[in-house]
């Protein structure tokens, strides 16, 4: 017996959370330049004033500065790729709803979408095309 041959446990329909996780930052192992690490601060002279000279903060580095759009590239396209999918299942999802939190590190991207899921059929399938796009990790 398949999981698709069991009954359903839930009634549809009904309003139903969808967690996507996905990758989209990058180790600085893997793009020393692009990442600001303490190792390449350490190597690069000093941007701002010397101590002393004045109260106001250096501005970034330029790697600082491109790692961050990068970043910010990154999420966007995540974002677009899983409301694209979202969309296509559950036609009368809300993008405004969407929740998006970013881990710590920069390293992954969590987001939540409530769906009005009519049937099993529509989950699964909105599950298995989340879930074989490459920068997702898990779908919860």
């Amino acid at each position: 017996m398949t999981s698709s041959d069991q009954p359903s446990l839930i009634e549809y329909p009904c309003n139903f959370p969808i967690k996507i996780v996905g990758r989209v930052g990058t180790s600085s192992a893997n793009t020393p330049d692009m990442l600001a690490g303490s190792d390449t601060l350490a190597d690069s002279p000093p941007n701002g004033p010397m101590d002393g000279e004045s109260d106001s903060l250096p501005s970034p580095p330029a790697s600082e500065v491109a790692a961050a759009a990068l970043l910010e590239q990154r999420r966007q396209e995540f974002m677009q790729s899983v409301l694209t999918i979202v969309q296509r299942h559950a036609p009368d999802f809300d993008p405004a709803n969407l929740e998006a939190r970013i881990s710590r590190k920069n390293t992954y991207l969590s987001l939540t979408c409530t769906i009005l899921a009519t049937s099993r059929e529509q989950l699964d399938q909105l599950y298995q095309e989340l879930c074989d796009q490459p920068n997702v990790v898990m779908v919860l």
